[in-house]
């Protein structure tokens, strides 16, 4: 098979070579032509077949200006980090069916999203053989038990309640009445906090500390 493909190759080649020839491309009228024989004592060379390469394009053959396809976009594409406005009359049902669709994400409401003052609803979370452990930042935070709240449920998902007691206009301190010049703390109202663990819990079995404007708990896996 390969010496047959050579024997075509070198046959087209010779054809090739004998149409550009100086002389033979004009003929004096009645000049017999005779086409170039082989010669039979020729050695047939011998090449390695050619290479073939799989056609990718349209599927037209008659469309020869079509672009190239353009490659489809991952769907687990990573964008880095992202923000979600809600409108101001946004339900609690539907953030939690937007943190659903979220295994790393954190929802802050209420004051908690004015980003004046120290940051309020910073969540960090590390991972142990049995259990998890989670940090989340709350200055100015009451620790009252009427104020404060952090409910964990089974499947992981973590919600704090509570009210903020800084950034108030008015600040009475001392047996005095002080009207603040400025007011660069996180303002005064109720927020929540948002953001689901990595897996599911033993909500029975938790340990949580509130001080410093820091809310530490340990929560054991299911």
């Amino acid at each position: 098979m390969i010496k047959m493909v050579g024997l075509q190759l070198w046959c087209l080649c010779a054809n090739l070579m004998s149409l550009h020839a100086p002389g033979r491309s004009e003929r004096k009228k009645g000049e017999n032509y005779e086409p170039t024989r082989m010669n039979p004592q020729q050695p047939v060379l011998d090449v390695a077949p050619l290479n073939c390469i799989p056609y990718i394009g349209s599927n037209n053959p008659d469309d020869m200006f079509s672009s190239p396809p353009e490659e489809k976009t991952e769907a687990g594409e990573q964008i880095g980090p992202a923000m979600i406005y809600l409108p101001s009359q946004s339900t609690r049902e539907e953030l939690d069916d937007i943190m659903a669709t979220s295994k790393t994400g954190v929802a802050l409401t209420g004051a908690a999203t004015t980003g004046m003052g120290p940051a309020v609803g910073a969540v960090d979370i590390d991972e142990l053989e049995d259990s998890y452990y989670f940090r989340v930042t709350l200055p100015g935070v009451s620790s009252d038990k009427g104020n404060f709240s952090c409910d964990i449920e089974p499947d992981g998902k973590v919600l704090i309640k509570g009210i903020s007691t800084t950034g108030e206009k008015i600040v009475c301190r001392y047996y005095q009445i002080f009207h603040m010049l400025t007011q660069n703390l996180c303002p005064p109202g109720h927020f929540t906090v948002s953001f689901n663990l990595p897996g599911p819990v033993n909500h029975l079995d938790v340990t949580s500390h509130l001080a410093d404007g820091i809310l530490e708990a340990v929560v054991k896996k299911r």
